[in-house]
This record gives structure tokens, C-alpha cells and sequence, in this order.
């Protein structure tokens, strides 16, 4: 009798962990992992997540134990009849069973509070470099007040300092998260919200909007430079000094530059050291030392840009750049000089 049972529902338990491990997917994707922390918000989180888990884990393995051992210890046997003694007012188990639950939440909620008020801690600009972030439908505006650099969905930052980000929303809900620097903190409209991220290394970032923010959300990427701190103040240089501005003689690229401005580019664009100030779309000062475009969708390559130009649709289903229906001469040439700015 109890093989048989024991036979019929282990083989559904077995099916069912077996079913969930396919659904969970075997793969880790490290680039854009919580459990892969590259700086301290991160590193206490994923620890925060660790430690959970494992309490979890323990709490769970002692009650199944504990499940089990009364399942087969006290199992109805041949010839019994009638209830088995109860337990019912027994003070001790029941103070054993409220008691033990409420100090393993309190310890949890302890560490929780305690580095939530670490994480919403506000740095003036003496400790920390501040960067006023902007979430727009559907790309992402860094502005640097110290320096008066503005770029756009690749933030820059000197590693091991600590970075205020200043959160808000030109449109809708966005969130901004980074998983391998810090968890998520949404833009409100109307609303400012502030958090602080950190890199330990030198490297490539990767995150986007954790928000549904309409139909181009799922595109709303943010790459996070984290650079030497030498290498960050060339860059800021480089920004604040911008070569915009192709010379005469190359003329495919200036020639480009005088389409960016004969299509309508320039009335939702800025680009550095020109005439160009557009405030609707992204800041392009940068745009040929970015890895991606189209809010870090697409390669920042010649034939990508072209598409870009050409049908932005096409490429990102919901964004709001328009399609100028440009002739295919200009789209090549206003490709050729955007991959002339830095």
C-alpha cells in the first residue's frame, strides 16, 4: 500500500521539478545578472538575495524533513482504528511554531531596513558625481552639471566613485536599472527619485527600462561605461571640446552635414560645437564613440545607420523619430557625417 503511494505521487513530484527546470531555462546570462555584481549596491543586494534564499532553503528542508518523518512514523497501520493522540493545546509546539517564523522574519527585516537606508542615502556633489538622468519614450538622457556635458543612453563613469543619479521622466513611467551595478528605481513624472550606483571595474554594463512604458519599452537599453578615471576625464574633455564640423574637402560627410540640418534633423537634435540645438530627440555630440544606437538596439555601423535614417520604424517598432522619408543619397551622406562626431 505505501510502495504504491509512495510510487504514484513521486513519480508526479519528480515530473513536476523536472517540468519546472525546464520552464526556469539552464542558462545564465551573465551580462545582465543580479547574482553577478560588479560594485558594492550590487554586491550587497545579490548578497541580501543569497542569504534570503538560503533561509529559505534551510526552513524549507526542515519542514519537509519534518513532513516526511510524520508521514512515515505515524502512518495508519494495519488493525488501528480510531484517531491517533493529538497534539491540540500543546503550548510548547504551538509557542515553537509562532515564535521561530517571527524571529527568522525579524532578522530579515533588520537587514533589509538597514541597507534600504544605506541605498537612499543622498550624495551631495563633494562625495559623489552627479548625473541628472532623464527617461524619455524611448531612450535615456544623461546630463553632467559639473562639467555641462550632455550625451545620451551610454552613461559614462569613472570607476570607484561613487554616481547620484537624479531620476525623472520626460513622458511616462520609466525605471532605470542596471542589475549588475544596483537594483531598479523608477522615473515619475513630476517627481524627482534619486539613487546611487558604483562600479568596482573597468568595463561594459548593460540594463534598460524595468517599467512598461508603451510600445517601444522592450527596446529601452541603457549601456554603462565604467572607465578609468584618466580615461573618463578624456572623455568629459573631449565632450566639452566637440569636432562637429567636417572639414570642405571631405565632401560625402559635410555634405551630410548640411542635410542633418535641410531634412529636419536639427530641429530635435544637439550636436556639440554646431548650430544644431534640437532638444526633442538624443544629444548626438558623441555619436561615432558609441557602441550602439537607437538606444543601445542596433551596431553603430555604417549600413545600420543608414537604416536607422531610412525607416526608423522599420528598425524599433514605437519610437517617436519619425520617417522623413529621406532620399537615399542623403540618408548615405547624413551616415557618413554622423560617424564623423566625437
Amino acid at each position: 500500500m505505501l510502495s504504491k503511494y509512495w510510487r504514484h505521487w513521486g513519480l508526479r513530484g519528480f515530473a513536476g521539478i523536472g517540468l519546472g527546470l525546464v520552464l526556469s531555462g539552464c542558462g545564465w546570462n551573465t551580462t545582465q545578472s543580479t547574482l553577478n555584481p560588479a560594485g558594492p549596491v550590487a554586491k550587497i543586494q545579490a548578497s541580501m538575495i543569497t542569504s534570503s534564499f538560503w533561509i529559505m532553503m534551510i526552513v524549507s528542508a526542515v519542514t519537509f524533513t519534518a513532513l516526511v518523518v510524520a508521514v512515515i512514523r505515524f502512518r495508519a497501520r494495519p488493525g488501528q482504528n480510531g484517531l491517533p493522540p493529538q497534539i491540540e493545546g500543546n503550548n510548547r509546539i504551538e509557542l515553537l511554531w509562532t515564535v521561530t517564523p517571527a524571529i527568522i522574519l525579524a532578522l530579515m527585516m533588520i537587514g533589509t531596513i538597514n541597507q534600504s537606508f544605506a541605498f537612499g542615502k543622498i550624495y551631495p556633489a563633494t562625495q559623489a558625481l552627479q548625473v541628472d538622468v532623464t527617461g524619455h519614450q524611448f531612450w535615456w538622457q544623461f546630463q553632467y552639471p559639473a562639467s555641462n556635458v550632455t550625451t545620451a543612453n551610454e552613461l559614462h563613469i569613472p570607476v570607484g566613485q561613487k554616481i547620484e543619479l537624479i531620476l525623472t521622466s520626460a513622458d511616462v513611467m520609466h525605471s532605470f536599472w542596471v542589475p549588475r551595478l544596483g537594483g531598479k528605481t523608477d522615473l515619475v513624472p513630476g517627481r524627482t527619485n534619486y539613487m546611487w550606483i558604483e562600479a568596482s571595474q573597468p568595463g561594459i554594463y548593460h540594463g534598460q527600462c524595468a517599467e512598461f512604458c508603451g510600445t517601444g519599452h522592450a527596446d529601452m537599453r541603457i549601456t554603462v561605461d565604467a572607465e578609468p578615471p584618466a580615461r573618463y576625464a578624456a572623455w568629459v574633455q573631449k565632450m566639452s571640446h566637440p569636432i562637429s564640423v567636417p572639414p570642405k574637402i571631405n565632401t560625402l560627410a559635410y555634405a551630410g552635414y548640411l542635410d542633418f540640418a535641410a531634412v529636419g534633423c536639427s530641429a530635435c537634435h544637439t550636436i556639440g560645437g554646431t548650430k544644431y540645438n534640437g532638444a526633442i530627440g538624443p544629444n548626438l555630440t558623441d555619436l561615432s564613440g558609441r557602441l550602439l544606437i537607437a538606444a543601445n538596439l542596433i551596431p553603430n555601423n555604417l549600413k545600420d545607420r543608414e537604416a536607422w535614417i531610412h525607416n526608423p520604424q522599420a528598425v524599433k517598432p514605437g519610437t517617436l523619430m519619425p520617417n522623413l522619408h529621406v532620399p537615399h543619397n542623403e540618408v548615405v551622406a547624413i551616415a557618413t557625417y554622423l560617424g564623423t562626431l566625437k
